[in-house]
């Protein structure tokens, strides 16, 4: 079955499931959204974030008000994300995510699908570190969101820090804890004119990590 069939598979299960699920995160976490410098606005952004549990997507995901979830989609690994038809159906019906793969397949370039959601004008949800860390502050962040700043100099790029979510779901945990959780969500950057990617790379990991004591 193909991803779209996947989202076009009962609809409405999909969006009582995702209010179900809303509900359970808000109650388990509280799933605060604290917004400084960057108002919810429904205009195309790729927010970036903090990466340390398999709950971030569900969190940030949660902390959006509906407007903005409506056309925001998060980043998901295709290899864990499709491991079976439960998990398939809600990353694609429920969060509609755009499916990445981790390895690269032969020439295809691993960034065309967030390429393909950007032109498609879809906001997106990303964790530039790549994979799930340990650290109190996040890992080097990989190429893929100078590569998209540099294609798309108009989406908006919003940093955002989310707290706490590893002690609700660890790293190699399947039952989560309740554990009171917050998302901030910074103001702007952008990649300046002649900009090398490292030194964007790291102002942009600065700016998370930034909000961690806001």
């Amino acid at each position: 079955m193909t991803d779209l069939q996947h989202t076009q598979r009962h609809p409405w299960l999909a969006k009582v499931f995702g209010y179900a699920l809303l509900g359970f995160v808000r109650l388990l976490t509280g799933a605060q959204a604290r917004w400084y410098g960057s108002p919810p606005k429904a205009e195309q952004r790729i927010y970036f974030a903090n990466h340390q549990s398999h709950a971030d997507l569900v969190m940030i995901w949660a902390a959006l008000p509906e407007e903005l979830r409506s056309i925001t989609r998060p980043i998901a690994a295709r290899d864990n994300s499709t491991k079976s038809d439960i998990k398939r159906w809600i990353t694609t019906a429920v969060f509609n995510a755009v499916y990445v793969d981790r390895e690269r397949q032969g020439d295809e370039d691993p960034l065309q699908p967030l390429i393909d959601a950007l032109q498609s004008g879809d906001s997106l949800i990303i964790f530039p570190e790549g994979t799930r860390g340990h650290a109190a502050e996040p890992q080097a962040f990989k190429a893929g969101l100078y590569n998209l700043a540099l294609r798309f100099p108009d989406v908006v790029l919003v940093p955002a820090w989310i707290a706490n979510v590893q002690r609700v779901m660890p790293k190699g945990e399947v039952v989560p804890v309740p554990v009171l959780c917050s998302v901030t969500f910074g103001a702007p950057i952008r990649l300046e004119p002649g900009e090398e990617r490292r030194a964007f790379l790291d102002r942009a990991r600065a700016a998370v990590i930034a909000l961690r004591d806001v």
